[in-house]
């Protein structure tokens, strides 16, 4: 029996009856960090045998895993907090297990980006997960200029001394748009601060967090028109001059003495 299983992401009460019994009944516990879930483990009076199983060492970690399960054992797979897989190591030993026929099981729990999309109040129908993006300068701007035109609420995990550099990559490829960093999730410093991106984050740096973009708007196709066109077209529906222009301008969002100019003959 091999199970993956969710550990809380802050409050050590967030764990489900089934993962402490999981955890109780197995005859090894595979983690990202010995040291971390062992205060876990011994928070609940629980004692097993760890091994290490993260991002360097997935391989070698399936291949005991499997050993291990040939042999009648019963393991748990754990990250340091929330799901495995999930922005945390596991996805190989899952990947490695399916190829060897080694039949496992996920017990559901805590999952950080899911609370934080909560927490942030915004639109939530859909929503694009985006984890973490790459380390590299370039990387990282190619990476989220795939998103530029994804209207879902986009999805990222950030460590605290990424936050001004995620921030600034996003303003730089996706314009202006809100913004909602969610912290220290389900702990006593629980946090969620909203801003814009041209403005930047000034809160707390620190604890784990996820920012939150709101997607991209739906495009207006007035906005493909001449500054001209685009007030004429607001005029030939009806609206007075005044009224037109300042339609335009809201849409382009410029000021109305930009575009006054382009509608003085209309």
């Amino acid at each position: 029996m091999i199970s993956f299983v969710a550990t809380p992401i802050g409050n050590l009460k967030d764990i489900t009856l089934r993962a402490l019994e999981e955890l109780k009944a197995a005859d090894a516990v595979f983690c990202e960090d010995t040291r971390h879930t062992i205060k876990l483990l011994t928070a609940y009076e629980i004692k097993k045998p760890l091994y290490a199983c993260h991002k360097f060492n997935e391989r070698e970690a399936a291949e005991k895993i499997i050993a291990m399960s040939k042999e009648g054992k019963r393991i748990a797979i754990v990250s340091d907090a929330g799901m495995p897989v999930i922005s945390d190591p596991g996805r190989e030993v899952a990947k490695l297990l399916k190829e060897a026929g080694e039949k496992f099981t996920v017990l559901p729990g805590a999952c950080a980006f899911v609370c934080a999309l909560v927490l942030s109040a915004f639109p939530s129908g859909k929503f694009t997960f985006v984890g973490f993006l790459p380390d590299k300068p370039s990387e990282r701007r190619d990476e989220v200029k795939r998103y530029t035109h994804v209207r879902d609420t986009l999805i990222f995990h950030c460590a605290p001394q990424d936050i001004d550099d995620y921030v600034s990559v996003l303003f730089e490829v996706l314009g202006e748009r809100r913004a909602c960093l969610v912290r220290e999730i389900t702990k006593i410093h629980e946090e969620s601060l909203e801003f814009m991106l041209s403005e930047g984050y000034h809160g707390e740096k620190r604890g784990e967090c996820v920012l939150l973009v709101e997607g991209a708007k739906e495009e207006n196709p007035l906005l493909a028109l001449t500054p001209r066109e685009h007030i004429k077209a607001y005029m030939e529906m009806g609206l007075e001059k005044k009224e037109a222009l300042k339609c335009a301008a809201k849409d382009r969002g410029v000021s109305k003495s930009e575009l006054y100019p382009f509608a003085v003959d209309l």
